[in-house]
């Protein structure tokens, strides 16, 4: 781990509970998540924030999940990344980096997509972004939409482990 990452893990284990807090909740938007992790510091190390963060997380359940759903954009969405997620724009705009360069097809596609998802499950369509494109996203929600629900909510609260790692990372950064 270098000096930043150091300063920045120390500074977190440092901070009083309403700045760590607001931290946290940047990363993953379930309360209990976050008040776990609050209860967890001081994180001896980069490595045992991130194995504090996954376990915390797998020991949740679905209610804490689609809490944490809900704190993200539906992917494409450009307007609620400006209005609603204010604290995480950044973040979101660089996870959904992808979506930026879609053909208005594309785009209309995943707005379908996202739309009859949200209908088939009753909470938005969640996929760690990072590193897709809009076509890739698109055939990933595509083969989704097929899944039991019980099942779907499983690969969900997958993906959102790791939208949260890598949000604590850029919180580290």
């Amino acid at each position: 781990m270098n000096s930043t990452q150091n300063e920045k893990l120390e500074q977190l284990n440092r901070a009083d509970a309403a700045t760590a807090q607001s931290e946290l909740e940047r990363c993953c938007g379930s309360a209990r998540w976050v008040e776990q992790m609050l209860a967890a510091r001081p994180f001896a190390s980069k490595a045992a924030l991130f194995s504090a963060a996954e376990q915390l997380w797998h020991k949740l359940g679905r209610e804490d999940w689609l809490e944490a759903f809900s704190h993200h954009p539906k992917i494409g969405d450009i307007d609620s990344l400006r209005a609603k997620f204010a604290s995480t724009k950044q973040w979101a705009e660089g996870e959904q980096k992808g979506v930026q360069e879609a053909s208005q097809e594309v785009l209309e596609a995943l707005a379908r997509g996202n739309k009859e998802y949200e209908a088939r499950f009753g909470y938005i369509f969640i996929v760690c972004a990072t590193g897709k494109s809009a076509a890739e996203m698109l055939t990933v929600l595509e083969e989704r939409l097929t899944n039991a629900a019980e099942h779907e909510v499983k690969i969900a609260m997958l993906e959102q482990a790791k939208i949260t790692r890598i949000r604590l990372e850029k919180l580290l950064s």
